[in-house]
């Protein structure tokens, strides 16, 4: 079988993450997958997920609408915002309850603060992998997906 020659398009997005699901896999080529946690001794003080919760909130104002809008139900988002809050030296998230007005819940200060250093922290760390990307080219295996070796 002929090798495959190398398609000059780009391998991955700017910053080097793997192209979407739908997108068909370019054969023999790297692609990175990274996920940045935080942790507070053993709990995930913040990690993808509850950035994206986060960003929920702040867009829905509801911590339920944010879980919706990411198939999650009410108490996971509130276990995890409760979790957050618990990690960081004053709450993330702050709620109202329900009443004539309804109820709600925003990002504090200090979770606009934490949410915008974990993005800048997220974006950087993707960058500075994605540069070292290349290195691993000619190191791997090559293949094409869905296919089998003789």
């Amino acid at each position: 079988m002929p090798k495959l020659t190398k398609k000059a398009e780009p391998r991955t997005d700017e910053l080097g993450i793997e192209p979407s699901k739908t997108a068909a896999p370019l054969p023999s080529l790297p692609r990175l997958k990274l996920s940045l946690r935080l942790m507070h001794n053993d709990e995930i003080a913040l990690g993808p997920g509850k950035a994206e919760l986060l960003t929920a909130i702040a867009e829905t104002g509801s911590i339920s609408a944010a879980g919706k809008s990411m198939n999650m139900s009410y108490r996971r988002a509130w276990m995890l915002v409760d979790v957050m809050n618990r990690c960081f030296k004053s709450p993330l998230v702050e709620t109202a309850k329900g009443g004539s007005h309804g109820g709600g819940a925003w990002l504090t200060p200090l979770g606009k603060e934490v949410l915008a250093h974990y993005q800048a922290m997220d974006n950087a760390t993707k960058q500075v992998a994605a540069a070292y990307l290349g290195l691993f080219e000619n190191l791997m295996e090559e293949s094409v997906p869905n296919s089998t070796k003789a």
